[in-house]
């Protein structure tokens, strides 16, 4: 079966960066549109970026445009999240999904339009 497993998450100061890594198994998803999803404490679900299948192509959400850098690399099934200029309001558990549907140039930003989700990661950033 499809499994996501995220690592990389941690406790850091404000203006860190950290590297999530986001393995996943049980099928090819070199043609999926891959992303990340965070959820803070008592919030909703939110995007926070997406990569094309290619990985030519990237989506970001405006609260992390310019500090976050989604990648991924097809030959080890994992896609990437280098977050950069942490704030503490980035602080939350970090989702790795990936969209089942092939070669799509449509960017997707609601959880519901997403097929598969990893367990999470948390980062936590202080001040």
């Amino acid at each position: 079966q499809v499994q996501l497993v995220e690592s990389g998450g941690g406790l850091v100061q404000a203006g860190a960066s950290l590297r999530l890594s986001c393995a996943a198994s049980g099928g090819t998803f070199s043609m999926y549109t891959m992303g990340w999803f965070r959820q803070a404490p008592g919030a909703e679900r939110e995007f926070v970026a997406a990569i094309s299948w290619s990985g030519s192509s990237t989506y970001y959400d405006d609260s992390v445009l310019g500090r976050f850098t989604i990648s991924r690399d097809n030959a080890k099934n994992t896609v990437y999240l280098q977050m950069n200029s942490l704030k503490p309001e980035d602080t939350a558990v970090y989702y790795c999904v990936v969209r089942r549907t092939y070669y799509s140039s449509t960017w997707y930003t609601r959880p519901h339009e997403y097929d598969y989700w990893g367990q999470g990661t948390q980062v936590t950033v202080s001040s």
